[in-house]
């Protein structure tokens, strides 16, 4: 008698047994982080101890902890409405780049404008960079059936070649002596500060209210979240799949486009290969373990800000290689994301027909 293993989704847990699961996943990661720390020679709690503090230990560090998750926060919010329809956007990055390269455009060749309309005209260039760029794989998926995770994947890698380009051509800083580069940007076309912080943290805090508005309190949230679950019942119910799609992948293009309008124009003050930095990846970890709920996405950006603010620190503070960094960080990961699978699923051994 043959067997095989399946993976099946669990009934709906309880919000008790999920805060209970997700503490119980917290507290494994750490633990199994503090025994790679005493495997290395270290004391955890001093370890751990570090982290914390690092990313909260005085204005500077908590400003700083902040730039991390500002991106990382309107990235993980940008590509929420595409998993909600089980459009498995994997090019956050790229359009994050695109976001940028749009802006910049305006920063480098309207700096003469006002100040608050140039502002305005980067940040609508980076909206409709970022969603042209997510429109490609939406129209190709609904003409033609492609496979959105390559193509989106693929896209990025365009993206940023794409700013290696205007790098080495056309908007290379003449004054660069030699290294390509692009020129930063002026004064004029810089996003302004608010608390001592470029105002990306309060665009991040808006778009939070307003996508869980859209996604819980409008048509277009319901028609989004109909489709997720099945596109038969959304023909049948006589809604309009493909425009639904080809709407949804603008608006999370768009919004993975205003990341990166904000770190070109409140960060790095220009643009480089460095603009998205990988953040439209851990995007696609922080969007899945809040479960694509636009406030917990809030904290869970914050915690991974603080590990990766904290983990920074702590090489310095104790003389580790940025090796053992990534490891902890990835130790910990593994751990919340594994519970964070088998509060969704569970395995099941049944009979195989073959």
């Amino acid at each position: 008698m043959k067997y095989k293993i399946q993976v099946v989704k669990k009934a709906e847990v309880s919000l008790s047994k999920n805060l209970l699961l997700s503490l119980l996943a917290i507290v494994s990661a750490l633990l199994a982080g503090g025994i790679f720390i005493l495997a290395i020679g270290h004391n955890p709690l001093n370890i751990y101890g570090s982290i914390v503090q690092g990313a909260w230990r005085s204005p500077i560090a908590i400003k700083g902890t902040i730039k991390i998750a500002i991106p990382l926060l309107i990235a993980s919010l940008g590509i929420t409405p595409a998993f909600q329809m089980k459009f498995w956007n994997i090019g956050a990055e790229g359009q994050i780049i695109m976001g940028g390269i749009f802006a910049t455009y305006f920063a480098l060749f309207f700096d003469h404008l006002p100040h608050g309309l140039l502002l305005l005209l980067m940040f609508i260039a980076g909206m409709l960079g970022g969603g042209l760029w997510g429109l490609i794989p939406a129209y190709f998926k609904t003409k033609f059936g492609t496979n959105e995770t390559l193509f989106t994947l693929m896209l990025n890698y365009i993206a940023l070649y794409l700013i290696k380009y205007f790098t080495e051509g056309p908007w290379r800083d003449p004054a660069s002596s030699g290294f390509p580069k692009i020129a930063s940007f002026a004064k004029n076309a810089r996003l302004d500060q608010v608390l001592g912080l470029h105002a990306g943290w309060v665009i991040g805090l808006l778009l939070v209210v307003l996508v869980f508005i859209y996604l819980n309190f409008t048509k277009r949230g319901y028609e989004i979240k109909v489709v997720g679950e099945s596109t038969n019942t959304a023909r049948y119910a006589g809604m309009n799949v493909k425009k639904i799609v080809m709407r949804t992948m603008f608006l999370s293009g768009a919004i993975c486009g205003i990341a990166g309008m904000t770190q070109v124009s409140g960060a790095a003050f220009t643009l480089g290969e460095g603009v998205a930095g990988g953040v439209g990846f851990t995007a696609i970890i922080v969007a899945w373990l809040a479960k694509l709920n636009p406030v917990i996405i809030l904290i869970v950006t914050v915690l991974f800000s603080m590990l990766e603010k904290g983990c920074s620190v702590m090489q310095s503070s104790f003389g580790l290689s940025t090796a053992v960094s990534s490891i902890l960080q990835g130790i910990i990961l593994f751990f919340i994301l594994a519970f964070d699978f088998f509060t969704r699923y569970r395995f099941v051994l049944r009979k195989s027909t073959n």
